[in-house]
């Protein structure tokens, strides 16, 4: 019990951290800024293999709920690449990246680390933004949608005993996929943060804490867009847009939490250390 007490304790001073009132914000707008980037590389994808466009936007409304297709589809429909599509990629990847580039910042500063130029950070932030962006899009397809999805491809087969028993192994599986997936994924961006990467073990805490509210999160938001949300009734075409943005915004709290978790573990071995 006075684990529990002491872990809470520590939790509620970390919340209290200034970083904690501007670093959440930045993440989920880098987050929100790259769906549309992301959204283009999948759509190029598609027609490089010879997917329509329709097909996307038809797969679209049969798995996600009404609001987050409407949210999403206006990103897929598009004409095709081109000069235009690719500057407006870049710049969105390189705006995208600013919530990652402040976390970069923020753990040199939390681990009295910082050696790099701004253009190595900048580089570094790029590829960490990518590697939460497609962690992001792996939580809303697999863990978020993921029955949905996994029901419209079933809808191919024949054998009815068959479609139950992938289904019920899919829905067995998801969670501790997903765990691993996220855990290794959030505790890769944490060691790597910083100028100087830190050993994972002074991550793996923050890396757990994030890992599995983000599972619990994400659980009661796929239950809650797909059988409670009615924010329609108050905000109209809004509502798809809130109730994704508030999804994105808790999770972004949670990846910084985490950093600051690290951080203070990290600081109290160092001093625990000298010490000695």
């Amino acid at each position: 019990m006075s684990t529990i007490k002491k872990n809470v304790s520590t939790i509620i001073n970390m919340i209290k951290k200034p970083e904690m009132e501007i670093l959440p914000g930045h993440v989920a707008f880098s987050l929100v800024i790259s769906v549309a980037p992301i959204l283009t590389i999948f759509v190029l994808a598609a027609s490089t293999l010879s997917i329509s466009v329709e097909s996307l936007i038809n797969f679209m409304l049969k798995t996600f709920p009404k609001d987050v297709s409407d949210l999403l589809i206006p990103f897929v429909s598009g004409t095709g690449f081109d000069i235009n599509v690719g500057i407006s990629l870049i710049v969105g990847l390189l705006i995208a990246s600013n919530g990652l580039y402040s976390v970069v910042t923020t753990s040199n500063t939390l681990y009295k680390k910082g050696n790099s130029t701004s253009l190595r950070r900048r580089i570094k932030s790029l590829v960490l933004t990518l590697l939460l962006v497609f962690l992001f899009v792996f939580i809303l397809l697999v863990l978020a949608f993921g029955n949905n999805i996994v029901k419209l491809v079933l809808t191919f087969f024949v054998d009815q005993n068959v479609i139950k028993i992938i289904y019920q192994f899919f829905v067995l599986l998801k969670w501790p996929i997903g765990f691993i997936a996220i855990f290794f994924t959030i505790n890769l961006i944490y060691a790597l943060a910083p100028d100087s990467p830190v050993s994972s073990k002074y991550t793996r805490k923050g890396a757990l804490f994030t890992t599995f509210a983000w599972m619990i999160v994400t659980a009661i938001y796929s239950y809650y867009v797909s059988n409670v949300a009615r924010y329609d009734v108050f905000y109209g075409s809004l509502s798809s847009i809130m109730i994704m943005m508030i999804w994105i915004y808790i999770l972004s709290y949670i990846f910084v939490l985490g950093i600051a978790l690290n951080a203070r573990r990290y600081e109290a071995e160092k001093n625990t250390s000298n010490n000695i």
